[in-house]
């Protein structure tokens, strides 16, 4: 008898785990979303595809879909996680996603034990392959004697370098708001052995510049880094980071809306008024003189590559338009999702990359694992599919019975790592790594 996966979200990442689990498995696969249309497109028709609208508070029908299911993918923002962690639990199916494990999900770790069940998360790209990549270079060393002393860790979701046609150097195929709020994360990280701490006014001013194959991009730390001392047993480590790839100039450009009071929740009342009269606003400028004002309150000149990239965007246009009432985050994500979308047939990239130095008795050795991979033209996107396609995979592994951990996991653990990193490099998501002995 076929399994039964159930897909909660179909949104701009699900297409891949759709594809792939109707092209490698005989599954019947039901995708559920509030808007049952997308869904509907989602599945295409396909005989072993079932649809649902679903709002996830209608606890009765999440809780019959679920009991329906061997499994459950929950593609659905992360704070929705727990309520559908709690529906498995009661049903006693297996769970899937590709989030950060929150306080709430540690939470039913003896209870999926108990249940023999299966919670894997941070099974998507970054948390997710970047795991799985450093776990085997990081078990290797290991086996071989080594120890590792250092590890930098930094990925990105960026337009391929043709696509790269605006100031900002990056493209949105999603709500900006997200990537916005990162940008007011405070971070930690190891250096010389101790814990750095990084506060959110602070964060991209601690950007560094990395050249990676050629191209110039910049990185910044990314949260607490510091957790993954223990995650990924490296004790004795001496600098450990993970961030945040971007090409080359982005923090400038942060700085400045973060100085220019955008990165904020101040209230922008409904009425006739401009870009720039918003701007003026925010910052007691001169509505008039608003250019003038943005350059002399960040201390560059009015031809200064940060204010041409802030007047591109559209920030001193004075043309007067109906505002409803927002918040100055949301107002910049609005215009950002505007401005910066991906044309059509554009293509995204993700970059990844890890830098290791490792000691052994008799060498020393740094290690480099480089992933690019690109969207394809009016097809998927290289996002979906590096978030998508290692869900995919573990479903499979889950169902077939070669993942036999259970209580709440991530993907650190060989039984894992090693077979969904062999299938993505069939799907031609795959690592260059070199070593350099010194």
């Amino acid at each position: 008898m076929s399994k039964h996966v159930l897909i909660l979200g179909a949104g701009l990442v699900s297409q891949p785990i759709i594809d792939y689990l109707f092209k490698n498995t005989n599954y019947i696969l039901t995708v559920a979303d509030i808007i049952e249309e997308n869904a509907i497109k989602a599945i295409a028709d396909h005989p072993r595809g079932k649809s649902a609208a679903l709002d996830v508070k209608n606890a009765d029908l999440l809780g019959q879909l679920v009991a329906e299911a061997d499994l459950v993918v929950s593609l659905l923002p992360y704070a929705l996680h727990g309520t559908v962690a709690k529906h498995c639990l009661q049903a006693e199916k297996h769970m899937v996603n590709a989030s950060y494990v929150s306080d709430e999900m540690k939470s039913f770790d003896a209870e999926a034990q108990e249940k023999n069940l299966l919670f894997l998360c941070e099974i998507g790209l970054d948390p997710g392959i970047d795991h799985m990549s450093a776990m085997k270079i990081i078990h290797d060393v290991q086996q071989r004697g080594g120890h590792i002393d250092e590890f930098i860790s930094v990925c990105g979701g960026l337009p391929a370098p043709e696509a790269n046609t605006n100031p900002f150097g990056y493209k949105f195929s999603w709500s900006p708001k997200g990537v916005l709020l990162a940008g007011n994360n405070s971070a930690s990280y190891i250096a010389g052995g101790s814990i750095k701490k990084i506060s959110a006014k602070d964060l991209f001013s601690a950007t560094e510049p990395m050249k990676i194959d050629g191209q110039n991009f910049e990185a910044y730390p990314n949260r607490d880094s510091t957790a993954y001392k223990q995650i990924y047993g490296l004790e004795g480590i001496q600098f450990l980071m993970r961030g945040t790839l971007r090409y080359a100039g982005w923090h400038k450009l942060m700085l400045a809306l973060k100085a220019l009071n955008l990165l904020t929740e101040t209230a922008i009342p409904a009425g006739k008024t401009s870009y720039a009269g918003i701007l003026a606003n925010l910052n007691g400028f001169d509505q008039a003189e608003t250019r003038s004002e943005t350059a002399a309150k960040l201390k560059i000149s009015e031809n200064d590559e940060v204010i041409k990239a802030l007047e591109w965007l559209g920030l001193f246009d004075v043309n007067i338009l109906e505002m409803m009432s927002t918040t100055a985050l949301d107002f910049l994500a609005e215009l950002m999702k505007t401005k910066m979308a991906y044309a059509s047939g554009e293509r995204d990239m993700v970059a990844l990359q890890h830098r290791f130095k490792a000691s052994f008795s008799d060498h020393k050795e740094e290690i480099t694992s480089t992933l690019f991979d690109y969207g394809i033209p009016h097809g998927n996107t290289s996002m979906a599919r590096t978030v998508s396609l290692p869900l995919a995979i573990a479903v499979k592994l889950i169902l077939d019975g070669k993942i036999k951990l259970t209580g709440v996991q991530i993907p650190v653990d060989r039984v894992i790592y090693e077979p969904v990193l062999a299938e993505l490099k069939t799907l031609g998501i795959e690592f260059s790594e070199a070593v350099k002995k010194l």
